[in-house]
């Protein structure tokens, strides 16, 4: 009996010990062939795959499906990362679109596809709709040729141009990255020497410990960059996920940064130091501190729903210099309309060589002149009648008070997104498919962000309603 494939914005993922995982990635190919080759006989396609251990067999599997359904079909000759397939589509016109197979940030016994556009951009929630509606009960089981070909080093050119070479040069940086074991390894630590970085690489290759290591860039799995940030006296670490299209730092005192500060930074950077400007398009679960940075730089603020395909909507009108989808993800449409970890790593080198201090001096500045926050996000699984009811009452939703405070804006747009005279905020989103609560919170201090994170929880679960606070 067939599985049901749901896909999300993100992708579609299943465990690799699931013996169905070839058949299902398999019907999934022979949608997108499907309808590719009716958009557009005999156009170019391209399949990546990142390091995981199945990653490549199942991308040449793919490629195969594709180009039986007419498709001209070029399979990457190596492991790389998302943003490299992204931007080898984007820059191909030939290219009528893309599938990684990849697990992304999910644990090293997951697999799956993303599945990407002409214009090297992951498809829109209608587009994958439309192939979710499109997988059939059973693979169709015709098959064509495939072209290995390297999309990687022409990425890497790339981004050696991306940024200002001679001043980093001059700089003489000093730092570390870890993938995570992912597919940023020895691709990044490769531009960054070439740019006269010294960089050393932890995590960088399949060991006894993959397994155990998640490769999403948050805490704990940064741990050991910290330390080893510390260990080495680098200036700087970075973490990129399984795919490397998002990143998080580590400062020079083996302090987490988190994307929500990265976003600032990069920000700073763009219209400081290179002088650049455009809208800023921030997801409602951004961090205020960006919003803060983009009003005092003059650009003009967009607030738009979690997900990327918005951000990627407002890019597309061409006046956009920056967009940050919300917790990770970080887009600057002048290097390409895609998140890319390696590209704002190179970012924040160049940042640190232009200002001459370590990734923490730049970020304390910030702070002292912007202010400090604190960040925190809950999945709240509740009754299945628990998230109906809350889901119903959601658009009429508006909370007088919340942890002892009266909000200033309330927003509809996304969920419940309740603002204060301070800027903090708490915002809640009921997943699509699961009885899942996002509970999101921002505050100065970790003790008045726990406070609206707890009473977000609570209007979720519907006590707060039930005491009349709502």
């Amino acid at each position: 009996m067939s599985t049901m494939i749901h896909l999300s914005a993100d992708g579609w993922y299943t465990r690799v010990d699931d013996e169905a995982i070839e058949v299902d990635l398999a019907r999934i190919a022979d949608a997108v062939g499907g309808l590719w080759s009716q958009a557009a006989p005999g156009a170019l396609v391209y399949v990546a795959f990142d390091t995981r251990a199945a990653a490549e067999r199942l991308a040449c599997l793919v490629g195969r499906i594709l180009a039986g359904h007419g498709l001209a079909a070029k399979v990457s000759d190596r492991f790389a990362p998302t943003p490299a397939l992204a931007w080898t589509v984007a820059q191909d016109a030939r290219a009528c679109g893309g599938i990684m197979v990849t697990g992304s940030h999910h644990p090293y016994d997951y697999l799956g596809v993303r599945i990407y556009g002409s214009d090297g951009v992951a498809v829109t929630r209608e587009a994958s709709d439309e192939i979710e509606r499109n997988v059939s009960a059973e693979p169709i089981g015709v098959y064509g040729g495939i072209h290995r070909t390297d999309i990687v080093t022409p990425y890497l050119d790339a981004l050696c141009a991306s940024v200002d070479g001679v001043a980093i040069a001059q700089a003489g940086l000093s730092v570390l990255y870890d993938p995570l074991y992912g597919a940023g390894r020895t691709y990044l630590p490769q531009v960054m020497s070439a740019l006269g970085i010294n960089v050393a690489e932890i995590h960088g290759s399949d060991d006894e410990d993959t397994l155990d290591v998640h490769p999403e860039p948050v805490e704990p799995w940064v741990d050991d960059c910290e330390r080893a940030v510390m260990e080495t006296n680098a200036c700087a670490g970075f973490v990129t996920d399984g795919d490397a299209d998002r990143l998080s730092a580590v400062d020079e005192r083996g302090r987490f940064i988190s994307p929500r500060m990265i976003a600032t930074l990069v920000l700073k950077h763009l219209v400081e130091h290179r002088g650049q400007t455009g809208r800023v398009v921030l997801g409602v679960a951004a961090s205020t501190l960006t919003r803060r940075m983009a009003r005092a730089l003059g650009c003009r603020v967009t607030m738009k729903p979690t997900g990327f395909e918005h951000i990627y909507k407002e890019a597309l009108k061409g006046d956009v210099l920056l967009g940050v989808e919300g917790r990770t993800g970080i887009c600057v449409p002048t290097h390409m309309l895609e998140r890319d970890g390696l590209h704002i790593a190179l970012l924040l080198c160049e940042l640190m060589a232009v200002e001459g201090k370590p990734l923490g001096q730049i970020v304390d500045e910030v702070e002292q002149k912007y202010g400090s926050m604190t960040y925190a996000m809950r999945d709240l699984r509740v009754e299945n009648e628990v998230s109906e009811i809350f889901r119903t009452m959601l658009p009429g939703l508006n909370p007088r008070t919340v942890a002892g405070r009266t909000p200033v804006a309330v927003s509809h747009m996304d969920g419940l997104r309740l603002e204060f005279e301070d800027e903090s905020w708490v915002l809640l989103r009921p997943s699509r498919m699961d009885p899942v609560v996002r509970v999101y919170a921002e505050a100065p201090t970790v003790q008045e962000r726990d406070q609206l994170l707890e009473a977000g929880c609570d209007i979720a679960r519907g006590e707060a309603i039930d005491n009349g606070v709502c």
